[in-house]
């Protein structure tokens, strides 16, 4: 039985040691068979020179270099794409996730289960990035229909059989836990301790985290042109019912010439919806556009302790 530890690593140049040193010290206690996989996301510290130093003195690390900065989850999916093992762990590279957590995670799973997802418990997070992570999982749950968990990411462990069905989806915008929340299989959760970063900030703000939900919810939901159908609909009816009256009125005599207020309100107000609807259409438009071009998820520049 081997595992592969699947890391995706961006400004952690001081960490990697660290991270590299605990996770040893907790698989080895499960196994002997194992492989840690670094993927460095051209980030802009030396990140690449610490995996290539490691890489050399230990041949369990395989080291994985994009061309650029694809982001987490494209690095995620470069290191999926690289693994041998039986079960998968798939980490944070900045310590939040705790690597010793990875043994209680094993022994779950050997109850039956095919995946093992880490529910972090009290979050060792600012005031700032609970509340953000708080409202893009709220609108991430709204838009696309499914509960989404604020308190699981990505730290978990998986059977190979369920990471093969993730690899097998080749869509172009990636998000790894709602990936593993649409595959099914036999889940459970656990509750893990999550620890403050080692070092240096997140890279997700409020804007980013809401790019990214919106990213999401047009790959995985038409939920948002379901939502454009019923205000149609609605200001159809309200329409139709402003019409009657204005026709009772005429007919009552209590109008002479029509407002030009209310024409031009009327006429600014459905323009507007019009625009947007026509803009979420064109979201769809363009994400299916960038589908069709079957373009490379991510790019490798090199490898190390990879045949």
């Amino acid at each position: 039985m081997k595992i592969s530890i699947v890391s995706p690593v961006y400004r952690a140049e001081k960490i990697l040691p660290i991270l590299v040193s605990r996770i040893e010290k907790s698989v080895s206690s499960i196994t002997s068979d194992y492989e840690i996989i670094l993927v460095e996301d051209c980030g802009p510290d030396n990140s690449w020179g610490v995996i290539e130093e490691m890489a050399r003195n230990n041949k369990k690390i395989i080291g994985v270099k994009l061309s650029r900065n694809f982001g987490q989850h494209y690095a995620i999916t470069a290191g999926l794409d690289h693994v041998s093992g039986d079960w998968i762990v798939v980490m944070d590279c900045d310590l939040q996730d705790q690597p010793e957590e990875i043994v209680k995670l094993y022994a779950k799973a050997q109850e039956g289960y095919d995946i093992v997802l880490a529910e972090r418990f009290e979050r060792q997070d600012s005031f700032f990035k609970r509340m953000t992570s708080a409202l893009f999982y709220k609108v991430l749950s709204y838009l696309t229909g499914s509960h989404q968990d604020k308190g699981v990411a990505n730290f978990g462990i998986y059977n190979k059989k369920a990471i093969d069905v993730v690899r097998s989806m080749k869509e172009s915008i990636r998000y790894f836990p709602t990936m593993i929340n649409w595959i099914g299989f036999n889940k459970a959760k656990i509750r893990v301790d999550h620890s403050s970063r080692y070092e240096g900030q997140t890279t997700y703000n409020l804007s980013r985290l809401l790019n990214l939900a919106l990213d999401i919810v047009l790959a995985y939901s038409d939920k948002p042109i379901r939502l454009t159908i019923k205000l149609g609909f609605i200001i159809s009816i309200l329409s139709i019912i402003a019409t009657l009256y204005t026709f009772i009125q005429w007919l009552c005599g209590d109008i002479t010439v029509l407002g030009y207020t209310s024409l031009i309100i009327s006429i600014w107000f459905l323009s507007g919806i019009i625009i947007f609807i026509l803009g979420v259409i064109g979201l769809y438009i363009g994400k299916t556009f960038g589908e069709v071009k079957n373009r490379p998820i991510y790019v490798v520049s090199h490898r190390l302790n990879y045949d």
